[in-house]
């Protein structure tokens, strides 16, 4: 790679607090209190130099951006540099006001999430029964006029329930869903047992997407986030590390990634201390990994180093403490056993068990146990 990469995306996690609960939140365990955030005038001018940068799409997202009453002079900021903005909302606390204000203030487009079909799931999953709050806040997007995007992360307590995941989708109006499977870091990687589907099921989920993919051409996009962990070869580290987008946290601190913050052996600089284009271009961490130098066999003489860039570094420090590593998911990783253990435990979970049987193994995102774990 040569030059300096440019990044186009801005994800501004405006803060750590959020209705939900979820036990696959890519926020990290040691969630940061509102007495932490940036206020208002540093997140403008992170949003004046994320332009300046060639940042062209923001991303607002948290926790729940929806608690941060300063959210539409975040949006109007971006609107008069010219910047895309999308709101990637619970839809807890959406108001027809809200929306209506957030679009005057020139907001772009909202992706809404889901944690299955019915309360049931939602209760199980993010410990709310506020089911209802999503099918309003589904209604009172597509009033304001903006499109529905809507995401609904995949696991073995749901997988079995697509179909009835994408109905729900189609019927409140969804332009496009993402069918993400769980990505396993932080409160995943604590749930990892009870969220890894087994192969059978995935393979199924696959089929029914497939199917509803075809069915719905021209009607709702729907789109399949790989579960990785059943992949002989790991996915591309974001384009690679520090290529294309980078993350602010509710703090300032600035990652290449979103749930980078994971990776604690590494320093990572904040808005606070120096500008974005410093961060960018010059920080030890945003440089440690890019391009194709720092790797060790296996990758540096793997055929595929410029097509997945080693893997994903959050899961090779997740799974071995080395973020250097060679992501254990890849099949030449000397660490491969790492996955392959885990699979197995996944086929030998109970698919039927739910409930409360589940809900008292399962780790609850919740502040308290952040700071226990800390």
């Amino acid at each position: 790679m040569n030059g300096m990469p440019q990044p186009y995306g801005l994800l501004a996690e405006v803060t750590h607090q959020c209705p939900l609960h979820c036990v696959y939140c890519s926020n990290p365990l040691a969630l940061l209190d509102r007495q932490d955030e940036l206020a208002t005038e540093d997140w403008v001018r992170v949003i004046r130099e994320a332009a300046g940068l060639g940042v062209v799409q923001v991303h607002f997202s948290g926790g729940e951006p929806l608690v941060r009453g300063d959210l539409e002079t975040l949006v109007a900021e971006c609107r008069a540099l010219g910047l895309y903005t999308n709101l990637i909302t619970s839809g807890l606390g959406l108001t027809q006001s809200r929306a209506r204000s957030l679009v005057s203030a020139g907001l772009n487009s909202a992706q809404l999430s889901i944690q299955g079909d019915a309360a049931e799931s939602t209760n199980l999953v993010a410990a709310s029964k506020r089911f209802d709050k999503k099918e309003d806040a589904a209604r009172i997007i597509r009033e304001a006029g903006l499109p529905l995007n809507m995401n609904v992360v995949l696991h073995r307590m749901n997988l079995l329930r697509l179909d009835a995941i994408i109905d729900v989708c189609v019927s409140w109006g969804a332009e496009r869903l993402e069918l993400a499977n769980t990505q396993y870091y932080g409160w995943a990687l604590s749930n990892r047992d009870l969220l890894l589907p087994s192969k059978a099921q995935l393979e199924e989920a696959v089929g029914v997407y497939r199917r509803r993919k075809a069915e719905l051409a021209g009607r709702m996009e729907l789109l399949w986030i790989l579960s990785d962990y059943y992949e002989p070869y790991p996915k591309p580290c974001m384009g690679g590390w520090a290529q294309t987008a980078l993350t602010v946290a509710p703090d300032g601190t600035v990652y290449p990634c979103p749930v980078a913050a994971e990776i604690t052996t590494m320093d990572f600089s904040s808005v606070r201390d120096h500008d974005l284009a410093w961060i960018w271009s010059k920080s030890a961490a945003f440089e440690a990994f890019r391009g194709t130098e720092w790797m060790a066999d296996p990758c540096r003489s793997c055929p595929r180093k410029e097509v997945d860039f080693g893997g994903c570094r959050c899961q090779a420090f997740a799974l071995t403490g080395d973020p250097a590593r060679t992501d254990p998911v890849c099949m030449h990783s000397p660490d491969h056993h790492l996955v392959e253990n885990a699979l197995v435990r996944a086929d030998q979970v109970d698919v039927a068990a739910g409930g409360e049987m589940i809900r008292d193994k399962l780790v609850y995102r919740r502040p308290h146990m952040s700071q226990r774990r800390g």
